[in-house]
Parts: C-alpha cells; sequence; structure tokens
C-alpha cells in the first residue's frame, strides 16, 4: 500500500492522476442530468472509467477516480455524504487492480473462460465494495436506506464496467503498454507476495466485501435485528454489524 503514497513523488504517475480524475469528472458531469435517487446518484456510464485506469494506471486511478468524482458532486452540491463518495470510489478504483495482481500475473485482457470469471469477479467485488461504503455513510447520516443505495450503486456500477471495461481494456492496454505508461513501468513492478499472504489478502477482501454488503442490506431493511443488540439504536446497531466487515475489506 506504500505505493498509494509514494507515487506523489513521481511527476508521471501525478500527472496520470490529475488525467484520470479530470477524465472521469468530464464524462460524470453531462449525465448528472438522469438521477436514478435524485441528489444522491445518477446514470453515471462513466463508470468503467475506474475499472480500466485501474488496471492502466493502478494507484493513480484510485487518487483520479476519487478526486474526479469529488469534482463531479460540486456540481450537484457538496455536502457531508460526499466523502463517503471519495472513500468510495477510491477503493472502486483501488480494489481491481489489486486484486488481479494478487490473483494471477497475465495481462487484463482476457483470452479464456478462467480469465474472464476473473475479471468480472473483480468488477463485481469492486462495485459491491464501493456501494457497501457510500450507502454505510448515507444511511449513518440519514439521507437514505442502506439497501436502497448499495444496491443502485451496485448495479449502475456493475451493468457499465462489465460491459464496457472489457472492450476498453482490449482496445487500450496494449497501447499504453507500449507506450510504457503502465503503472508498474513507472513506479516499477512491486516483488510477487509470497502464496499465502496473497491468499489471506484476497480472502479478507472478498469475504469482508460480500459480509458488510450482505448485513448492510438485511440490517437495514429491519430483517436483521439480533436481541444482544436491542438496547442499542438503530443507526447503531447498524454501525455494529457492518463496519467490522466493511473495515476487513
Amino acid at each position: 500500500m506504500r505505493e498509494l503514497v509514494d507515487m506523489w513523488s513521481n511527476t508521471r504517475m501525478v500527472v496520470l492522476t490529475a488525467m484520470c480524475a479530470s477524465l472521469y469528472a468530464a464524462v460524470l458531469i453531462p449525465f448528472m442530468v438522469v438521477p436514478l435517487i435524485p441528489g444522491l446518484t445518477h446514470f453515471r456510464p462513466a463508470n468503467a472509467l475506474p475499472i480500466v485506469c485501474s488496471f492502466l494506471f493502478g494507484p493513480a486511478a484510485a487518487w483520479g477516480a476519487a478526486f474526479g468524482n469529488l469534482i463531479g458532486d460540486f456540481f450537484t452540491g457538496l455536502g457531508p455524504g460526499d466523502l463517503f463518495g471519495f472513500i468510495g470510489n477510491f477503493l472502486y478504483a483501488l480494489v481491481p487492480y489489486r486484486l488481479w495482481r494478487a490473483c494471477t500475473r497475465s495481462e487484463p485482457v482476457p483470452r479464456s473462460i478462467g480469465g474472464w470469471t476473473l475479471l468480472f469477479a473483480v468488477i463485481t467485488v469492486a462495485c459491491m465494495l464501493c456501494g457497501a461504503t457510500v450507502g454505510f455513510g448515507l444511511q449513518l447520516l440519514g439521507f437514505v436506506p442502506f439497501a436502497v443505495l448499495a444496491n443502485v450503486i451496485l448495479v449502475n456500477n456493475l451493468v457499465t464496467s462489465a460491459v464496457l471495461a472489457p472492450l476498453l481494456l482490449a482496445v487500450l492496454y496494449p497501447r499504453v503498454r507500449r507506450a510504457r505508461l503502465l503503472y508498474g513501468d513507472i513506479i516499477g513492478r512491486p516483488r510477487h507476495a509470497p502464496a499465502w499472504r496473497r491468499i489471506a489478502g484476497v480472502g479478507l477482501v472478498v469475504t469482508g466485501t460480500v459480509l458488510a454488503f450482505a448485513l448492510g442490506n438485511l440490517a437495514s431493511g429491519g430483517w436483521l435485528d439480533p436481541t444482544t443488540l436491542a438496547a442499542l439504536s438503530r443507526n447503531t446497531r447498524f454501525l455494529v454489524l457492518v463496519l467490522p466487515p466493511l473495515a476487513v475489506a
């Protein structure tokens, strides 16, 4: 994770961060006139970009997605919920390249059933973690239930990314690789961690994400209400149930 900090000392990575942020914001802003939940989320065909940029530019894409989403939020009015949007989009672009790197050394341009399965699994986990993070924050703030917002974000992100990301990667990845602009070419390729660490890391991210998403839906909808937490307020129970797996992810 040191690369998320060290990249700021590399001029090209900073430029790529600015490019990712501006591109993401530029595609987000025109579609803000198509709201899905007015004032909170809208139709976002730009959601494929953080996934694609993640595989190309690594940590620069994570920061770029976070700042690009924040720039887009300026046009609908900033609020306390935008902090969770910043974090959610940061994770949305951080997870793909980290999970892919932990699972395989092949390029993210699938040519087999196994490759396609892994790519869609990685995209799904990233979409779920983004939805769980934003949904968690906005329910705590009292804006909208987790069960509504998290699922809308998941579907919105997943449909766009699953369709567009593989196509864009097939076109862009070989060209960016030939130009030696992949994040590994710029900041150096990290040493491959031992297998047990990679398996443990992937397991924690996937398990934490799935649990946070499932528990968030159950707790938000009132289907999960342990008697041991009966003395706590509804939001506190939600916090106790969802925050631990979200933190693990």
